[in-house]
């Protein structure tokens, strides 16, 4: 069994620490309790950060397995072209959804020319119930975010940009383009309409998206990804675009 590093585990308590500072700042109502969120996500992103860098690429000097190997399940859904059709029959459900809710969005005024449809649902979001002290949202400090951007009439803007994102992610997804790009986005909406206290199908679509973001090399393969992603690649391994000035030069130099 690989032997745990005193430094992960000590990135590892950090970790924990930044999740009890964001809950602290969470449960605080006044305008400190943002302030405690934020850093606690600072201090969590940093030390995952840490930890990533001091493993990736690193060779270790013995023979000890570092890598767990994963379930026959686990290789097939997520890095198997033959899953390829459940993902399809996924993104279907998943990008249609999205299109639906988008385009009644973008074929209303009420989002796309002012946005006062996101305003009212901002200031309902907010509200806060006098005889039991609490609203809709559970994190004070995103009450206090929401209600910044009602303070500044940001709907003017916010709106549009959620209604047309919507029907991006919706196109991005049945179409199989840049599906994790896609799905993260779906996924950042749900949360964000999650934590504003509306349900309805948002933890549905969020799973779906999820999966779909842990699925990005085979998910899009029925679709314009089997196309895209060899030609894009990925951060550690360029695809075709940019490895052709690294073939041109070396056949030059061969020459």
């Amino acid at each position: 069994m690989t032997q745990v590093k005193t430094r992960d585990a000590v990135l590892a308590a950090v970790i924990v620490v930044g999740f009890i500072i964001f809950q602290i700042g969470a449960d605080v109502t006044s305008g400190a309790g943002a302030l405690f969120a934020v850093l606690g996500l600072i201090v969590v992103a940093g030390a995952i950060a840490t930890l990533v860098y001091d493993h990736m690429g690193k060779n270790r000097l013995d023979d000890e397995p570092t890598v767990v190997e994963q379930p026959a399940l686990s290789r097939f859904l997520f890095h198997d072209t033959r899953s390829a059709p459940l993902w399809l029959a996924l993104r279907l459900y998943l990008g249609f959804s999205w299109l639906e809710a988008g385009f009644h969005k973008v074929t209303d005024s009420a989002w796309v020319g002012g946005g006062s449809a996101l305003a009212g649902y901002w200031t309902r979001a907010v509200a806060i119930d006098p005889k039991t002290g609490k609203g809709p949202i559970t994190y004070a400090w995103f009450r206090d975010f929401l209600q910044f951007m009602l303070d500044n009439k940001w709907q003017s803007w916010f709106a549009p940009l959620i209604a047309w994102g919507e029907v991006l992610v919706g196109v991005g997804i049945i179409v199989g383009g840049l599906v994790g790009i896609a799905a993260f986005f779906g996924a950042l909406m749900n949360m964000s309409f999650m934590l504003a206290g509306t349900a309805s199908t948002n933890p549905v679509l969020f799973v779906l998206s999820v999966l779909m973001m842990l699925g990005w090399q085979v998910a899009g393969y029925w679709g314009a990804d089997r196309f895209i992603l060899p030609m894009l690649g990925a951060p550690w391994r360029p695809g075709r675009i940019f490895n052709r000035h690294t073939t041109t030069t070396t056949t030059t130099a061969a020459s």
